[in-house]
């Protein structure tokens, strides 16, 4: 750092010694750096509150099956229906107590029009006992069905 001696005539120096000045400058900026909290990312999850233990006697659901075939065919339980036939099949499904639960299986060739229109219907109907099935075969990202 160049510093100034003054003049050879023996006037005092005016000019401020600045360099003990920005020392304490910056030992006061990491301090307030090193002091300053972490920031932290927060995801806010709205969480069902607690429900009551459930009863002892434990009622076995049963289970119906929608799947889509790869030619647009819905498959009920097996059974080939058409979407009117469908709607008819859920709506009688939510007059029974315990509702029965409803899978959900597309093919992997399935087309997205006819998968996303089921899923519509479903939605709809106001099913509330509902899973998407089948897709452990698809677990493992670039692997083809079947395969080890």
């Amino acid at each position: 750092m160049a510093m100034s001696g003054g003049k050879d005539d023996g006037s005092p120096m005016m000019e401020m010694n600045t360099t003990p000045l920005i020392d304490v400058m910056l030992v006061l900026l990491i301090m307030f750096i090193i002091t300053i909290p972490v920031a932290t990312h927060a995801v806010n999850i709205d969480l069902p509150s607690p429900a009551a233990p459930p009863p002892d006697v434990i009622v076995e659901r049963t289970k119906n099956k929608v799947v889509i075939m790869p030619d647009s065919t819905i498959l009920w339980n097996g059974s080939p229906v058409n979407v009117n036939q469908l709607s008819g099949l859920l709506q009688a499904t939510l007059a029974i107590q315990p509702e029965p639960e409803l899978q959900y299986q597309p093919d992997a060739q399935a087309p997205y029009d006819t998968s996303v229109r089921v899923l519509n219907i479903i939605k709809g109907s106001g099913v509330t006992a509902f899973g998407f099935v089948g897709n452990e075969q698809f677990s493992e990202f670039g692997k083809a069905p079947g395969a080890n």
